[in-house]
């Protein structure tokens, strides 16, 4: 049975619908309306091997940090709901990603708790259309929806594009991993028994 969650948010600033399936083959549809960001989810999906369709309506005319920001909390959402009650995942992920003159890296735990650390300066206040200090604000929203933390580190980069795809795929491949079954894992990988 596949882990998949389909989540609707309405809100006078965005109108998003999201399906996210664990594990898919990394096929994905985005139309957030801004194009540096449908790249990102797109490549987020492909390098997880998660299938991803995000249609967002989002006040664009003001500028893109409620449709970043929101498209956070509902893949956080659909994160949380997808993993279901995590018996048998292996529930850490990481990665060390490079990208030509980008090397980030990406550490979550699904331990239910919320926390970001994001160590990482951009050089750049946007690329094409997208405002760079919105990339904290997804992880930020995505931590805290899916009650998770996430470590972002930017190790070495030059180019805020490089950098900022780099910081997305380690995200996915960390969390390919933390979600990912361990046969060994018999319930969920708490001492406490429970992650909540």
């Amino acid at each position: 049975m596949s882990r998949t969650a389909n989540i609707t948010r309405t809100t006078k600033e965005t109108d998003i619908n999201m399906t996210l399936n664990l594990d898919g083959e990394g096929v994905s549809n985005i139309h957030t309306g801004i194009g540096f960001f449908d790249h990102m989810l797109e490549g987020f999906a492909k390098h997880g091997f998660f299938n991803l369709d995000v249609t967002i309506n989002g006040d664009l005319e003001v500028d893109g940090h409620h449709t970043v920001e929101d498209a956070g909390i509902v893949l956080g959402t659909a994160i949380k709901e997808a993993v279901g009650d995590k018996k048998g995942i292996k529930r850490y992920g990481y990665f060390i990603l490079p990208m030509d003159d980008a090397l980030a890296l990406c550490a979550v735990d699904l331990c239910g708790r919320p926390y970001l650390q994001f160590d990482c300066i951009f050089p750049n206040d946007m690329v094409g259309g997208f405002d760079t200090s919105l990339v904290r604000e997804f992880f930020y929203a995505v931590s805290y929806s899916a009650g998770m933390n996430i470590h972002i580190k930017m190790l070495s980069g030059e180019n805020s594009h490089h950098m900022i795809e780099a910081i997305f795929k380690a995200f996915a491949k960390a969390l390919d991993e933390a979600v990912a079954f361990d046969p060994r894992i018999k319930d969920v990988l708490s001492t406490k028994g429970a992650l909540a």
